[in-house]
Formats: structure tokens, sequence, C-alpha cells
């Protein structure tokens, strides 16, 4: 009997430890970027590693829409289509209102893509709701 204790307290341990390694790893890899983006020193470069984030975003959220998609009847499917796009407009408008603030400035387009990054993320937050809440 203790022997089975140890045995399931080692696998235990040892999935703990595998998980922990792992999540560590993940973890360092979402923040290691290399280029100018490891350590961005101009404005430019600024901008141009923001405008990266949000194109990462982006190819994030048309991953979790097509996976929404592929769960819908084709109603639904023209629903989401037109929420999409509404969704889109808005989102473009807002950060360009955003950006607006430093018109004319060289910071503007680090605002406005951390801006469409920002929304672009919580959409995906909402799409994966919705596809979690139809796998129920």
């Amino acid at each position: 009997m203790k022997l089975t204790k140890f045995s399931n307290r080692g696998i235990l341990i040892t999935l703990v430890s595998i998980l922990m390694l792992t999540t560590a790893s993940i973890s360092a890899q979402k923040r290691k970027k290399s280029g100018p983006c490891a350590n961005p020193q101009t404005q430019s470069e600024m901008n141009m590693c923001a405008g990266e984030d949000f194109k990462v975003a982006d190819a994030v959220l048309n991953q979790v829409y097509q996976q929404l998609v592929a769960k819908l009847d084709d109603e639904e499917k023209a629903l989401l289509k037109d929420a999409e796009n509404a969704w889109l407009k808005y989102r473009d408008t807002n950060c360009e209102f955003v950006g607006d603030q430093y018109k004319g400035g060289t910071m503007r387009p680090m605002v406005e893509a951390g801006c469409l990054e920002d929304m672009t993320r919580k959409r995906t937050t909402e799409l994966r709701a919705q596809i979690k809440e139809r796998s129920q």
C-alpha cells in the first residue's frame, strides 16, 4: 500500500513539475521577440513593433472566427458576418479616434496599433466564449 502511495505521489510531483516547466517555457516564448522588437529604441521601431503585435492579434482573431463559423448553420453565419463587419467598422473608427489625439505626431501609429491590438484581443475572447457556449 505504501508503495502505491509513493508511486502516485511521484507521478503527481512529476506531472506538476512538467506543467510548471511547460508554463514557464510558453510564457518565455510569448515574451521573446527578435530583431528591433526585442528592445525597440526609436519611435519608428516602436511603431513598427506595435503594428506587428496587431497583425499577430488579427491573425489569431481570424483563426478563432473560422473555428466559430464551422459550428454555425447558414443563418447564424450570416448574422455573425454582419456582426463582425459592424464590429470591424467600430474597431477601426474607434482606434482612429483614439490615435487622433496624436494627430501629426510620430507616436500616433503606435497608439492606433495598440488600440487595434487591444480591441482585437478582446473580440477574440468574445468569439472564444461563443465557441465554448456552442460546444456545451
